[in-house]
């Protein structure tokens, strides 16, 4: 009997349903970028002023501070022994918070790093701003281009999953001139439909259907066994449940922009570019890293055993130490 996976019919359909709901989607992907123009813009930037939480614990180490502030949600930590002046802004990816960093956050705390973790409006703490199937890439890297500005200098830019791909729409459309930036996982430097749609389909042919016909793409984390079966290995930190209880919504549309004619990657990227791959992810493809790393002329690394969440992993501190000592070559 044929495999689900060796079945050209089934691959057939699903390519012809994935063109027919893209072709759909690109009157949804113009409606929405029309709300960042014009008179909406300022309030859809700043729907909430003022503080909405705050919170703040310290150790012997650093101080954390947590916050929502403007409607975004910020976990800020500051090591008592500041080694480095550049700042660390951490990006999330789909589904995902500003929860999503601690781990690493604590360890470069440690090493004397201060990283800003944000959520996008609609994830974490962060209120919701607008419908979660208007929320596209440009919507986002609006929230991430402020929150680079409000920083005294200029950042190292972390990025996860979306949030690489983002982090590579910054080099291209804000401005080529970090002190240095990290993908971790990323979509990569070409095509998220060839690639991370069509992986997310093997893992989860029902969930992405469902996804495609919805315009969001919540059903991809439906259960807890699905979320990690896609973004995490067995020797994660974190058992299925306790992963998926963290998780929030997700826009449909974001992978349908990463993609030609909507994208071409930056030429000629000045920004020194460390890319991390996990060995085993399920829904970024090796190759296709490793094709993005040389086009930036990236410093590439593979994570031995690495699902999609590395920060998650159960050799997380190691990818931390190499990330820290990549920065420390290269940034003051």
């Amino acid at each position: 009997m044929t495999g689900r996976k060796n079945n050209p019919l089934l691959w057939f359909g699903l390519g012809l349903g994935i063109g027919a709901v893209a072709a759909s989607l690109h009157k949804v992907l113009t409606v929405s970028n029309e709300l960042l123009k014009g008179d909406q813009v300022e309030a859809l930037l700043h729907p909430a002023r003022g503080v909405g939480f705050t919170e703040q614990r310290a150790d012997e180490v650093y101080t954390v501070t947590h916050t929502v502030e403007d409607g975004i949600e910020r976990i800020h930590y500051l090591p008592h022994k500041r080694r480095f002046e550049t700042p660390i802004l951490m990006q999330h990816g789909m589904w995902h918070g500003a929860w999503c960093w601690q781990t690493w956050q604590a360890l470069l705390a440690e090493w004397g790093w201060e990283s800003i973790a944000i959520s996008q409006p609609g994830h974490g703490r962060s209120p919701v701003q607008r419908p979660l199937m208007f929320c596209t890439l440009e919507y986002y890297l609006s929230f991430l281009k402020a929150e680079v500005e409000r920083l005294p200098r200029k950042p190292v830019l972390m990025g996860h999953s979306m949030g690489g791909a983002l982090t590579q729409w910054y080099l291209k459309y804000v401005g080529d001139d970090l002190p240095a930036a990290v993908l971790v996982a990323p979509w990569n430097a070409f095509n998220s439909v060839t690639d991370s749609v069509f992986m997310a389909l093997q893992a989860d042919p029902v969930g992405m259907l469902l996804n495609l016909f919805n315009s969001t793409a919540n059903a991809s984390m439906r259960m807890p066994r699905s979320a990690a079966r896609q973004l995490l290995s067995p020797r994660s930190i974190y058992t299925p449940e306790e992963f998926h209880a963290r998780l929030g919504g997700e826009s449909g549309l974001v992978l349908f922009e990463h993609c030609p004619p909507r994208w071409t990657p930056p030429v000629n990227v000045q920004t020194p570019l460390l890319l991390l791959a996990g060995e085993k992810d399920a829904v970024v493809g090796l190759e296709g890293l490793r094709r993005s790393a040389a086009y930036y002329g990236a410093t590439f690394v593979v994570v031995p055993e690495g699902a999609h969440n590395l920060m998650h992993e159960y050799n997380y501190r190691e990818t931390a130490e190499t990330i820290h000592h990549w920065l420390v070559e290269r940034v003051a």
